[in-house]
């Protein structure tokens, strides 16, 4: 009895990988950031790790996403949530807005080169 050939992995692109990464970084911050708020007794401690614990969440499974334009749309959206919770965390106006500029420059210059390297016929 033969076994089948594994199929091959899908390649990913440039620009899915550094938002993915993005998202990822992203996602231990809000972490530390639920802890904070829960340390500096911002909210309650259920509100402070079940709303942490929820935005982390989404944002590994919208990581794993990256591959589809509405996914890249909505790791955008998550953005403005992230910038949103600087309401509740007035330092996170500034932690979110490194990891905005972050996701920006990823973007940009992923498809950079996923542009280059699709010309060199890579």
């Amino acid at each position: 009895m033969t076994q089948a050939a594994p199929k091959p992995r899908r390649r990913r692109s440039l620009t899915e990988s550094l938002l993915s990464i993005a998202l990822g970084l992203e996602a231990v911050m809000v972490f530390f950031a639920a802890l904070t708020a829960f340390g500096l007794k911002v909210l309650e401690p259920a509100v402070a790790f079940a709303g942490g614990g929820a935005l982390l969440v989404l944002l590994v499974l919208v990581a794993g996403l990256q591959r589809y334009a509405w996914g890249v749309w909505l790791g955008a959206a998550l953005q403005l949530v992230l910038v949103a919770t600087g309401f509740l965390l007035p330092v996170m106006f500034f932690v979110a807005a490194i990891f905005v500029a972050l996701w920006i420059y990823c973007y940009i210059k992923g498809r950079q080169i996923d542009a280059r390297n699709a010309s060199l016929g890579q």
